[in-house]
């Protein structure tokens, strides 16, 4: 199925579909997965970033000690989680990701004592 148009809405983004011209013929569709290809994604502003960029970033901390690498991003309904490897839980928060060097595919963290200890 094509995507014929898209548009923001408040903070949604809003998909119309070729073919999909009436509500019910959209509520059909609720729920499910949509794929973009890279290419036609939204420009972001400069404070943004896709969470799918996020993983195979290599997370180290200050020191530049490799923690590993991201494998997935967790919507938690709070503060988002970046998994690293397959054990490490990292708050994807402004205060603990310091840098985010996507040319790189590198994040600087600043972990908060004892974090490494709960993983």
């Amino acid at each position: 199925m094509e995507v014929e148009n898209t548009w923001m809405h408040g903070d949604q983004l809003i998909f119309k579909f070729q073919g999909v011209d009436t509500i019910s013929d959209a509520e059909k569709l609720a729920g499910a997965e949509v794929s973009i290809p890279f290419e036609q994604r939204a420009e972001l502003s400069e404070d943004e970033i896709y969470q799918s960029d996020l993983v195979g970033c290599e997370v180290v901390d200050a020191t530049g000690r490799s923690l590993g690498v991201v494998t997935d991003f967790q919507e938690t309904g709070g503060t988002p989680l970046l998994r690293v490897g397959e054990d490490l839980l990292i708050p994807f928060a402004k205060s603990i990701c310091t840098k985010i060097d996507l040319d790189h595919r590198q994040i600087v963290v600043d972990l908060p004592e004892g974090l490494l200890d709960l993983n």
